[in-house]
């Protein structure tokens, strides 16, 4: 399975709820339509020892997205619908790194 990491940085001003709600309520559901995608999951981190205690704190994330093949995968973002999400995704952040590799199989599971 190819995994592609994406450390992601929200742009200055932008509400971390406002990028949150739209993974969850766009990005997530337009997954379905990208038959290369495993998996895919946008994870919060935090860029301070202590976030919490400072309500202003830049927001950082991580994707982590399991491809078919990076061949599928680059069809797919051929399409309407990665165009779309890019769109949208580039006004509240960007990819400042990548990483990509083969997960060594078979993995573990809980499930």
């Amino acid at each position: 399975m190819h995994v592609i990491v994406h450390r992601i940085r929200l742009h200055e001003g932008v509400d971390p709820a406002r990028f949150e709600t739209w993974v969850r309520e766009s990005d997530y559901r337009a997954a379905a339509d990208l038959k290369s995608l495993h998996s895919f999951a946008v994870h919060r981190i935090s860029t301070h020892a202590d976030a919490n205690a400072n309500t202003n704190a830049p927001h950082e994330y991580f994707e982590v997205i399991s491809v078919t093949s990076p061949e599928e995968f680059e069809r797919d973002m051929a399409t309407d619908t990665f165009g779309r999400l890019v769109a949208a995704f580039d006004t509240m952040a960007s990819v400042v790194d990548e990483i990509s590799g083969e997960r060594i199989e078979p993995g573990y599971s809980a499930d």
